[in-house]
């Protein structure tokens, strides 16, 4: 769930773009993961590259600090910006980019973030299994255990007293957040449930599971009130818009759904990518646009009453997505550990990873756009055909304690080899000729 929160209007002016346009905010290097609105229809995204982006117009900010792909993004009443992701912490902003709090406890990924309505508290939800509740105050955050797996998404109920989770375990849950304890077993889908979108003026609370499925539950009785399955799967992202009369589902197939509320009937439904999926979706305040992120590190922002009619996501084909039986050995490797984070050209284009080009007898941590985790500030350590090897041959937690990189292994020999013998190609400097 991706939920748009009230700011106030000293934050950047909100763009007219939102305002009925097609557009797209274009500067992040990987992935869109997570979108937010403001009450002043400014933007937030978060990425696979690390990065936060709070965009006036076209032009971003950027707030770096996290140390692995971001996932959400909330705006609070005072102007502060919350983020989280697979580095297990949220973050907090002031809305000029300065990192305000580092907030740990987790022990996994962090994917879906709430606030409670009095702006009091957050929530954070964990593919460590537990929901954690976190105090504006500062105080020892609280964490709710009971889901079967990793928990996917959070809602506070108006009043701010429960917490609705969702988890891959398949059941939904409500929780009496003063005790931090189940107080319901709101469903069991068989399935993971990986989206929850909750409005009690209207008493309903609609999810989106792994196996497709689309539905909406009557908070007061519990029973289905609407089944909008179709034949796509997974359901990875739910919104909807600011009065609640419409909701929008995005799938692991690259559609969007837009479903009128009133009536549980679909007003829109069209391919919105032109391959992979729909990770992030939000509603401009006025409900004109739905904003969108996938595969491509651009936003995409298409009016609701015409988004049938408009350009899908260009995806292209990214190089992580090529087919690995149509390349050498070492290109592989290179294409399913390395390429979605690194570039081998000069710049690191605010990707995930710094830039691999020259990286032969060059020392760790010296690439001047990218900003280094703690473990290779500073470093001794010279990137070269023995040490590369030894990266992936223990993994890179284990070569290099702290570091940014993902938990990944190449544990073949030849492998590795090949992968040295690519790297070593590609990445050294080509003489230009004249």
């Amino acid at each position: 769930m991706r939920r748009a929160f009230a700011t106030s209007a000293v934050l950047f002016c909100a763009t007219a773009l939102s305002a009925g346009d097609f557009f797209t905010l274009q500067g992040h290097g990987g992935p869109i993961m997570g979108i937010a609105v403001s009450d002043t229809d400014q933007i937030a995204t978060v990425s696979f590259d690390n990065a936060v982006g709070l965009w006036s117009g076209q032009q971003p900010l950027w707030f770096d600090g996290h140390e692995a792909a971001v996932n959400a993004v909330l705006f609070t009443p005072d102007n502060m910006i919350v983020s989280a992701g697979d580095d297990f912490t949220l973050r907090v902003w002031s809305p000029e980019g300065t990192q305000l709090a580092v907030w740990t406890g987790h022990k996994g990924k962090v994917v879906s973030l709430a606030l409670s309505p009095d702006a009091t508290q957050f929530a954070s939800a964990s593919w460590d299994g537990s929901i954690g509740l976190w105090s504006r105050d500062g105080t020892a955050p609280r964490f709710m255990t009971g889901h079967r797996g990793p928990v996917n998404d959070v809602a506070f109920t108006r009043n701010g007293t429960g917490l609705y989770s969702a988890s891959a375990d398949g059941s939904i849950r409500l929780w009496d957040v003063a005790t931090a304890t189940e107080s319901l077993r709101v469903t069991e889908h068989g399935f993971g449930v990986n989206e929850l979108e909750l409005n009690e003026d209207a008493g309903w609370l609609a999810y989106g599971a792994v196996d497709g499925g689309t539905r909406v539950l009557d908070l007061a009785t519990g029973d289905t009130v609407a089944d909008l399955t179709l034949e796509r799967r997974p359901v990875l992202s739910l919104a909807q818009t600011t009065d609640g009369s419409l909701l929008a589902v995005g799938d692991g197939e690259g559609y969007i759904m837009v479903i009128d509320t009133p009536t549980w009937r679909i007003a829109r439904d069209f391919r919105a990518t032109e391959r992979g999926p729909v990770w992030a979706l939000a509603f401009s305040q006025d409900g004109t646009n739905i904003h969108a992120g996938g595969l491509d590190p651009r936003m995409y922002s298409w009016p609701v009453a015409t988004m049938s009619e408009a350009n899908p996501m260009a995806t292209g084909a990214p190089s992580f997505l090529a087919d690995a039986d149509s390349m050498p050995n070492g290109e592989r490797q290179f294409m399913r550990k390395c390429s979605i984070c690194h570039t081998l050209t000069p710049g690191s284009a605010r990707r995930a990873g710094p830039s691999l080009y020259d990286l032969f007898g060059r020392r760790a941590g010296t690439v001047e756009d990218y900003a280094y985790s703690d473990a290779l500030n500073g470093s001794t350590l010279i990137w070269d055909e023995n040490t590369i090897d030894a990266l992936f041959d223990i993994g890179p937690e284990h070569y290099i304690p702290g570091t940014k990189m993902p938990m990944q292994r190449i544990t073949g020999a030849q492998d590795r080899a090949d992968l040295v013998t690519y790297l070593l190609r590609e990445t050294t400097p080509k003489e230009i000729s004249k």
